[in-house]
């Protein structure tokens, strides 16, 4: 392993990548100096903290070649998984979720660094199982992809972390995707979506005595269930199960064209919104900025998408354009997720906006999947 950028990659560092990164993070700073506003604690501090170190961690990633990223993929993806299982004998539980390491005053989130393990080895598994003679993927073949998605996913799952499930399974399908699939493949993924909706129609909406019969809401805790009901029909009840969705949608339609102005919103500064420096952060931006800076903030994410789809169609070899793309899969899912569910349009899942949310775990883990998109870009040219 070799750590040193040479002079003929700085011309191929995705400036507008890094701009659009950084300025995303200054305004989460920003603004969650407003949210977290006194008596409480002053939570941008400790997240221009994290943003510092996850810099450094960048920047260290940049300086290795990402063939020897590669080589590792394997070790990466296996530390990950013992993780997870570690977590049910020594994790911190809380939120009714078993999904921290507690060590002293720092807490660490292991699912959000399986996020890139599961993309590196998919990168890895469809760089090394690349068949020029048969570019379409069959069912048969589909075994090993699906295999390393699985396992995560169910060990997430069990946590029980149902978002962060939800994203991995997302993100990997997407680079299922594009790795091409046979048309009857995505034919069944047609139908297990119809399916989806026929089994939310019967357990959730369908006009039946009680007991109803169910198919899946009977296997489900019940403040998941209370969330998808409260999703379906919001005004049912808005002390309980729909009060977050609730107080999210005034914060944001409250905040007009221009906002009330920075530390100047009223459902902020009352606290009225749950987890608002983490997963209603963006209800915050909304209420105090308005539409046009939410605007604004959507055309961010917009360019860090397209820069880093960008490196993915550049990318040298397979595993760089397979990392690129499960990457910005990773990043899209996460603020369609939360963006959708604070303006009431998605089931509330426990999301956080990826730059913009506190959390030293997922700041990190972002961070460091920029760094892999820049080292990517850097060495397009090298090999």
């Amino acid at each position: 392993m070799q750590l040193r950028i040479e002079r003929r990659m700085v011309p191929h560092i995705p400036w507008g990548l890094i701009i659009s990164v950084l300025a995303v993070c200054g305004l989460g700073i920003w603004n969650l100096a407003s949210a977290s506003r006194p008596p409480h604690s002053p939570v941008w501090g400790s997240q221009s903290l994290y943003l510092g170190v996850s810099i450094v961690a960048v920047m260290v990633v940049c300086l290795v070649d990402y063939r020897w990223i590669q080589r590792m993929a394997m070790p990466i993806y296996v530390g990950n998984i013992v993780l997870l299982i570690a977590l049910r004998f020594f994790g911190h539980t809380a939120k009714g979720a078993e999904s921290w390491f507690v060590i002293g005053p720092f807490r660490m989130q292991p699912a959000e660094f399986v996020k890139i393990g599961v993309v590196l080895m998919l990168a890895k598994v469809y760089h090394d199982d690349f068949q020029p003679n048969e570019p379409s993927y069959s069912l048969t073949r589909l075994w090993k992809p699906v295999l390393v998605v699985l396992v995560p996913f169910t060990l997430v799952l069990v946590q029980p972390d149902l978002g962060t499930a939800l994203m991995i399974g997302l993100s990997s399908l997407t680079v299922i995707l594009f790795g091409k699939v046979r048309w009857y493949l995505v034919a069944t993924l047609v139908a297990g979506v119809l399916a989806a909706g026929i089994v939310i129609w019967n357990d959730y909406i369908r006009d039946v005595p009680e007991p109803r019969p169910t198919i899946v809401r009977h296997h489900l805790k019940k403040h998941q269930s209370q969330r998808i009901s409260g999703w379906l029909d919001p005004e049912a009840d808005l002390r309980g199960s729909g009060y977050h969705a609730a107080q999210s949608k005034i914060a944001v339609g409250s905040g007009g064209v221009s906002g009330k102005g920075w530390r100047e919103g009223t459902q902020t500064g009352l606290r009225f919104l749950p987890e608002q420096h983490t997963d209603f952060i963006f209800s915050v931006w909304a209420e105090e900025h308005g539409f046009v800076m939410c605007l604004v903030l959507l055309v961010l994410y917009g360019a860090i998408f397209i820069f880093g789809l960008g490196v993915g169609f550049s990318a040298r070899d397979r595993f760089g354009a397979f990392v690129a793309v499960g990457v910005v899969a990773m990043l899209f899912w996460q603020v369609f997720e939360n963006i959708g569910m604070v303006i009431g349009l998605l089931p509330v899942t426990g999301i956080t906006l990826p730059l913009m949310s506190y959390g030293g775990s997922s700041l990190l883990s972002v961070m460091l999947c920029i760094g892999l998109l820049v080292n990517i870009s850097m060495r397009r040219h090298m090999f």
